[in-house]
């Protein structure tokens, strides 16, 4: 071989898998059991990567077998013409929003909470030139007909920007939006001319918490973006389903944002797999959240969102403590846990153990508190429990 060659090839070898790396995927997998922080950092497991190993392996800008058997089972689970798999939730979201747009000014309403308005780098803006008009509910919990109503701008008034799409997101910080007020919402939208658009990054907690079909809570909608690294357990991935047309262009978008994958095949087993293996694992996900909840409110930790499905928003104030000296406690601990303000996230890898742990360290926390003459002791002298107040509900942290 001409040394030059064989010097390049030299340069650009390189090994990323370390001497001890089963070792270290055992332990990033308890780690990630004792993490309260997101749902997508769930890990693949052995049985995960086992199935999709023997996914085809055709190339998906061209045609890719497993991916499109994928896409046909959502776009049939959904109640939808078409589906179209892509890299990530706001990917997913970002070619909804810009699919269903035409020619500016546009608008769009969504809840000021909502990933798309919060977390999506103003991707409305950039790929699509609209504006968000991003409402807080009056009811503290989700938007409804009477929140958006006033908002909707008609006519051509050259001030404005008129509103084409309504984006609704279930669910929300762990909550579930009713499918009464989507509905009401949805027959406003259509007698209007006004576009619905869902996203469902965690969807499948509303069909299990509420037993109600996958295609139900997509029925009002023209577009939803379903995602699978969240609450499922897939490594990568979302689909985007709607009609046969709009999703033919929203292919033709995701290659213009750069989201045109090749040999996806591995990706759509792994999250047949998910669908298959993870999704009955979420009914024990709520139960370990609702647990979380039930044990910091017998320590009177205020609780800013309770458990609906995979989350709860909480206040350690009402005990004295502070958020900062909860996350240093806990990740000094002899099994440490990973935590961020007041979001606890619940998966389907936490374990019990994490959840009775932190609990244990909360009632520590609040005894030190006690002892110190912070707070006041549990039993006042007339043997009265003292009352704690419910704080306000937070923002939430990315996803």
């Amino acid at each position: 071989m001409d040394p030059k060659l064989a010097s390049i090839i030299e340069q650009v070898k390189v090994d990323i898998i370390t001497p001890t790396q089963q070792r270290d995927n055992a332990k990033q997998q308890e780690e990630v059991s004792r993490s309260f922080i997101s749902d997508t950092i769930t890990v693949p497991t052995k049985e995960m990567f086992a199935y999709a190993v023997q996914a085809s392996v055709g190339d998906d800008v061209y045609n890719e077998p497993s991916t499109i058997a994928l896409e046909a089972h959502i776009a049939e689970l959904t109640g939808k013409e078409a589906a179209l798999f892509v890299s990530s939730g706001t990917m997913g979201n970002q070619l909804a929003i810009r699919t269903h747009l035409q020619q500016p000014p546009n608008s769009i309403i969504c809840d000021v909470r909502a990933h798309i308005n919060k977390y999506e780098a103003g991707g409305a803006a950039i790929h699509s030139g609209a504006l968000q008009n991003a409402l807080t509910p009056k009811n503290g919990h989700h938007l409804t007909l009477k929140d958006i109503e006033p908002h909707v701008v008609f006519g051509t008034d050259v001030h404005s920007a008129p509103t084409r799409i309504i984006c609704l997101e279930n669910t929300l910080n762990g909550t579930i939006m009713p499918q009464s007020d989507i509905i009401e919402i949805a027959d406003f939208a259509l007698k209007n001319g006004i576009l619905m658009h869902l996203d469902g990054a965690r969807l499948w907690h509303a069909a299990v918490e509420t037993r109600t079909p996958i295609d139900e809570l997509c029925a009002p909608f023209d577009s939803v973006s379903l995602c699978f690294s969240k609450g499922l357990g897939a490594p990568v991935g979302t689909c985007l389903v709607g009609p046969k047309a709009f999703i033919q262009k929203a292919r033709w978008f995701r290659k213009i944002f750069g989201g045109g994958m090749r040999q996806t095949g591995v990706l759509a087993g792994s999250v047949a797999y998910a669908l298959s293996h993870n999704f009955p694992l979420l009914p024990r996900v709520h139960a370990l959240a609702k647990r979380l909840q039930a044990g910091l409110e017998e320590l009177q930790v205020g609780i800013l969102s309770p458990a609906e499905t995979c989350m709860v928003f909480y206040d350690p104030s009402t005990i004295g403590v502070e958020y900062w000296e909860i996350i240093d406690r806990a990740a000094a601990l002899p099994k440490p846990i990973s935590l961020t303000g007041s979001r606890l996230v619940v998966h389907i890898q936490t374990s019990h153990e994490a959840v009775e742990d932190f609990l244990s360290l909360i009632r520590t926390l609040k005894e030190e508190k006690v002892q110190a003459g912070i707070v006041p002791s549990p039993v006042d002298s007339d043997g009265m429990r003292n009352v704690y107040v419910r704080a306000t509900r937070p923002s939430t942290p990315t996803r």
